[in-house]
Parts: structure tokens; C-alpha cells; sequence
């Protein structure tokens, strides 16, 4: 590319930890890029296979942001198309606008492709739902206060108030004060708690079933400090409950746009 031309930057979400979880979106913009950044403490190395020869790739895991954003600035003014490969979702937990800003003051043009996020990929390799009917219809995505603040009303004791799905990202260090403040907002010691330390990473995942009493030890015991997802929700364990609420969604005698009810259509035969 010349000088006066600049290429697109692609903040590609590299999923939980398995390659095989990249988007085929993201995995076509790996093959296509002529430069690629990845965050190599949190994103396997494996995730860059796709890379064409000769293209240029970086790991960013010993650089700050004024690098990051620096060698992706260099590398949109000699390439058409250059992957800032981030873990997970670009737009959770990822300073995304942190290194959008600096392209968009240099007229560079970005483009987002999402990720499977760590919290799904917990809930998968647990087989444990996020909602259940009449259980919990919400989730929320947070973390506990530590070196970052969190706003105010968004402490994880207020949040936990709610007794609905808690995804507590990056904050396995801080396991004391998730027990202290899941108490202190009304949940029982004996709530069910699942904890996934690298969610899908192949040979390295180890998956924590516990409750808010005993969690903290069995992580311990498991030697896990990072890299975890910590769920709290009413709905852990509900693949061994002996009755449910089913969904209205497959109930025979549910009508929807795409199928009429047992009792409707015995009513107009």
C-alpha cells in the first residue's frame, strides 16, 4: 500500500480458549490478514493457524496500550488488512474503545467481529443453563470491585440482590469477597456455585462445581488463580432436579405462528 492509503483494523474476538470456537468470520479474516496482534497470555497461539505465509504476527502480551495501538496504526499504513486477535468478546472486558479511539483520530477504519464469550463457554462445558423458566430470566455480566472501581449501585452485593444468573468475570483472586458479598445480599452458603478455569482450552480447562462455602477451597486445591469464571445462579445443578418448569416454547398445548396447540386443533376437528 502506499502512503496515502490506509487498510482496515479488525478486532476479532478469539473465543474462550478453543480455536475451534472462532467465528468462520474470524477465521476467514486471520487467513486474509497481512498483520495480526494477539494476545497471546490470554488467546492460544493456536488461534493463529489460519495465518497466511508471510504474514506478520505479533503476540502483545509485554506490550501497553500506547504500543498496541501504535503498531496497529504502522501496520494499517502498510496493509489492506490488519486482526487485533483479543480473547473472548472484543466488547466485554476487552478495551475495545481504548484502542478504537487512536485509529479513528487516524482516519482508520475498524471493524468488530464478536466472540463466544467465557461465561457461555463455562456455562457449556458445565451443561448448566443461564435462565430457566420461573428460576431466573436474567443474567448479568459484572466483576468484583478490586484495583478497577466499579460505579456506583454496580457493586457485585447490590447486583447479587437481584438472586438472578451472576457471571463474575476476573475475579478468581478476589473468591473471599465474592463469598462475603453473595452473602451479605441474602444468598444461602449452600447456593450452588460453578467455577471454569479456561473454558474449553484443550487439556488445560478444569471445571469447579462448589457452593459459596466450600468454592473458595476447591479452587485452592485446583491451584486456580486465573484465567476463571466464577457463575452464581439459582439454575446450578438444575440438570439433576427430579422436576422443572418446562418452556412454553415445545408445551403441546402452547400455540405459536409455527404450530397450533394439541387442544386447538382437537377443538377445530
Amino acid at each position: 500500500m502506499n502512503n496515502t492509503t490506509t487498510g482496515k483494523v479488525w478486532f476479532v474476538g478469539a473465543g474462550p480458549g478453543d480455536p475451534e470456537l472462532l467465528t468462520i468470520k474470524g477465521q476467514g479474516l486471520i487467513a486474509k490478514a497481512n498483520a495480526i496482534l494477539f494476545a497471546g497470555s490470554l488467546v492460544s497461539a493456536a488461534a493463529v493457524r489460519w495465518a497466511k505465509q508471510g504474514c506478520e504476527i505479533q503476540d502483545s502480551k509485554g506490550m501497553d496500550l500506547g504500543a498496541i495501538t501504535d503498531w496497529l496504526i504502522e501496520k494499517a499504513r502498510q496493509y489492506a488488512t490488519v486482526v487485533r486477535l483479543q480473547t473472548g468478546d472484543p466488547g466485554l472486558y476487552g478495551a475495545l474503545i481504548e484502542m478504537v479511539q487512536p485509529l479513528d483520530a487516524e482516519g482508520i477504519e475498524v471493524g468488530v467481529v464478536p466472540g463466544v464469550s467465557s461465561a457461555m463457554a463455562s456455562a457449556a462445558v458445565g451443561v448448566e443453563s443461564l435462565t430457566l423458566p420461573e428460576v431466573t430470566q436474567t443474567v448479568i455480566f459484572t466483576r468484583v470491585e478490586g484495583r478497577t472501581p466499579v460505579p456506583k449501585g454496580e457493586s457485585l452485593q447490590e447486583l447479587a440482590q437481584h438472586h438472578c444468573t451472576l457471571c463474575i468475570f476476573l475475579s478468581i483472586t478476589l473468591l473471599k469477597k465474592v463469598q462475603s458479598e453473595l452473602l451479605a445480599a441474602g444468598w444461602h452458603e449452600d447456593s450452588p456455585i460453578l467455577v471454569v478455569y479456561k473454558a474449553s482450552w484443550p487439556g488445560e480447562e478444569k471445571i469447579i462445581h462448589g457452593t459459596i462455602s466450600n468454592v473458595r477451597e476447591k479452587c485452592r486445591a485446583e491451584k486456580i488463580n486465573s484465567q476463571a469464571m466464577i457463575i452464581a445462579s439459582p439454575t446450578i445443578g438444575a440438570r439433576h432436579w427430579p422436576e422443572l418448569k418446562k418452556s412454553k416454547l415445545y408445551d403441546k398445548n402452547f400455540t405459536h405462528r409455527f404450530r397450533k396447540s394439541k387442544k386447538k386443533k382437537e377443538a377445530t376437528s
